[in-house]
C-alpha cells in the first residue's frame, strides 16, 4: 500500500494519497491545492487516480478538486450537506484574500456508511457534522486507519465559528462515531500531525468530561 500525507495550500491542509501497488489505482483525499505536486506523486508511484474524496467543502480542502478531476477524469465525492459552502466559495476566498478556484458539484454524495475507495482498500464514510454540516471521516477498517478531515485533530477538534459550524454537533460526532473505534486506530487529521484514537481519548482536552 502507498500512503502519503503532505500539506498543500496556504493553510497547509493535509492531502492524502492512498494507492494500491497491485492494481495501480489510487484515492486522493482533500486536494486543496498544489495539483502539480499531487500529480507528480501519483506518477512517481505509477498510480491512476480512481476517486477524489473531499472531507468537507472549505476552500483549503476542496479548492483543487475540480482541477484534479479535469486532469485525471476521476469523480469527486463530497457530502451533499456541504453544497451551500460550495456556493459561497467566493466568500471563502475573500476570507483568505486569494482568487476563487473553479468549483463544481460532486459527482457522488459521500453519504454516511457509503463504502468508497479502492477494491483492496475500501473505506466506510462516517458522517460527522459539526465543523461543517457535511463533514465526513473515512474509516479504513482492516488498516485501522481514520482520515478525520477537520473533525478531530491531535489535541484539538475542528473550529465551529464558521458558517454551518456547531460545537454541540461536532462533540456528539466525535463521541458517537469516532471514540468507539479501537484505541490503536491511527488518525490522519486535516491539518497537523497524525495521532491515534487512544491518545485523543485520554489526552484531548476537548473530549474530557
Amino acid at each position: 500500500m502507498v500512503l502519503e500525507t503532505f500539506p498543500v495550500g496556504l493553510l497547509q491542509c493535509n492531502c492524502t494519497i492512498l494507492g494500491d501497488e497491485t492494481t495501480g489505482e489510487a484515492l486522493v483525499i482533500d486536494p486543496g491545492d498544489n495539483i502539480p505536486q499531487i500529480l507528480a506523486r501519483l506518477e512517481k508511484h505509477g498510480l491512476k487516480l480512481k476517486q477524489i474524496v473531499v472531507t468537507h467543502a472549505h476552500i483549503d480542502h476542496v479548492g483543487g478538486a475540480l482541477k484534479l478531476k479535469q486532469r485525471t477524469g476521476a469523480p469527486i465525492l463530497l457530502n451533499q450537506n456541504d453544497l451551500p459552502l460550495l456556493d459561497m466559495m467566493d466568500t471563502q476566498a475573500g476570507w483568505l484574500g486569494i482568487a476563487t478556484p473553479d468549483i463544481a458539484p460532486p459527482d457522488v454524495s459521500a453519504e454516511d456508511h457509503l463504502i468508497i475507495g479502492l477494491k483492496n482498500y475500501p473505506a466506510e464514510v462516517l458522517h460527522t457534522p459539526g465543523h461543517t454540516p457535511g463533514s465526513i471521516c473515512l474509516h479504513f477498517v482492516p488498516q485501522k486507519l481514520l482520515v478525520s478531515g477537520d473533525t478531530l485533530f491531535a489535541g484539538s477538534i475542528g473550529r465551529t465559528d464558521l458558517p454551518g459550524g456547531d460545537t454541540r454537533k461536532i462533540l456528539r460526532s466525535i463521541h458517537d462515531r469516532l471514540m468507539p473505534l479501537p484505541d490503536e486506530t491511527r488518525v490522519i487529521p486535516g491539518h497537523g500531525p497524525a495521532t491515534t484514537i487512544g491518545e485523543e481519548r485520554v489526552s484531548n482536552p476537548f473530549l474530557q468530561s
